[in-house]
């Protein structure tokens, strides 16, 4: 048996090479097998042995790759269809003996500010099916690589792959629940920022980040929200999918899970409530620079009409022949203008 870090090694090499194969390994009571196998190879030992499996990993595999392990597993056809296409919504589908259940894979980008390009979630898609003596993985994306949970399984936890495929399903929708627990938490981090730069008067309009941050989360929730049916089935005592000891493991998962649905739609009216109080300071902002002009425009209009009076070509005009009319005449200007720039500078207009 060979580690996990040379399994990923041999991963690398064999996408080089053209291969899907991530890793294939046969376990027997729990324990991997020493060797290395081809999937049909590995499946012969798997069903010559008792209480044994074979765990196939695969990652973007093309049409011809999955048409020749279907037909050496015995999957069927829609279900190998969707696993190559990889544009499926959380799903678990029985054909047979064979379940097949879909999930979406997601994770956090790390990101200085938000842009109409920048990408907060990137979202993928893991399929995987159950049969009595296999359990076959197909990741697409780079979220959620199944390396860690095959060596935590394998080192740590091998009374619970004594439990057969189903234990390998539900480390792994376990893997998946809980990338989905770590993005729900850097999002909270991220909308703290927004909601904090909407109140800055220091700050630029954040509306662009909060369509973007909406748009993120638009897309977080459709990996997230249609996965509670598939696990509600596999975790209710009147299904019998999975044994008893797994199915308590599923329901922990299914309850990290209601934990993450809960705070994508929490996350989702925060999100409002932002935009909604970004729209109200707008509009109070245009408010406050409408009265600003309007007051500095009433206050142009005393010296507007001043000078259209004295610009009048009447001879009869007394004050034109007075000794202190033109100082009387800048003084009276002087006075009004203060006095309504006091009193729109008590009304909060200047």
């Amino acid at each position: 048996m060979f580690s996990t870090t040379e399994r990923d090694g041999a991963d690398h090499e064999g996408r080089s090479g053209g291969s899907a194969v991530v890793d294939c390994g046969v376990y027997v009571d729990g324990k991997r097998q020493e060797g290395d196998y081809t999937p049909d190879a590995a499946l012969r030992v798997a069903r010559e042995r008792e209480n044994a499996f074979v765990w196939l990993g695969l990652h973007e595999p093309s049409e011809e790759e999955m048409a020749g392990i279907a037909h050496t597993y015995g999957l069927h056809e829609l279900a190998v269809e969707d696993a190559v296409k990889a544009e499926q919504r959380p799903k678990l589908e029985q054909f047979g003996p064979v379940h097949f259940l879909v999930l979406r894979t997601a994770r956090y980008v790390p990101h200085r500010e938000l842009t109409e390009t920048s990408q907060v979630v990137e979202t993928g898609q893991m399929m995987v099916f159950i049969g009595e003596r296999f359990v076959i993985t197909v990741r697409h994306g780079d979220a959620s690589e199944l390396g860690p949970v095959r060596h935590n399984l394998e080192t740590e936890r091998g009374v619970l792959l004594e439990q057969g495929p189903w234990a390998v399903a539900y480390a792994v929708t376990d893997r998946v629940v809980d990338l989905y627990l770590e993005v729900a938490d850097q999002i909270e981090a991220d909308l703290d920022i927004i909601e904090e730069s909407v109140f800055s008067r220091d700050a630029g309009s954040p509306i662009q980040a909060i369509y973007q941050m909406k748009r993120e989360l638009v897309e977080f929730r459709r990996a997230v929200v249609p996965l509670q049916r598939p696990l509600a089935a596999i975790a209710s005592k009147q299904s019998g999918l999975v044994p008893n000891e797994i199915r308590r493991y599923f329901r922990d998962v299914q309850d990290h899970l209601t934990r993450t649905v809960e705070q994508v739609s929490s996350y989702d009216d925060l999100l409002n409530s932002i935009l909604q109080a970004r729209l109200a300071q707008v509009t109070v902002d245009q408010n406050n620079d409408m009265r600003k002009f309007a007051a500095w425009a009433g206050i142009a209009t005393v010296w507007t009409a001043a000078a259209g009076i004295e610009g009048m070509n009447f001879r009869h005009m007394p004050e034109l022949y007075w000794l202190y009319g033109y100082p009387a005449f800048w003084t009276l200007l002087l006075l009004i203008t203060f006095l309504l720039y006091r009193a729109f500078r008590r009304n909060g207009w200047l």
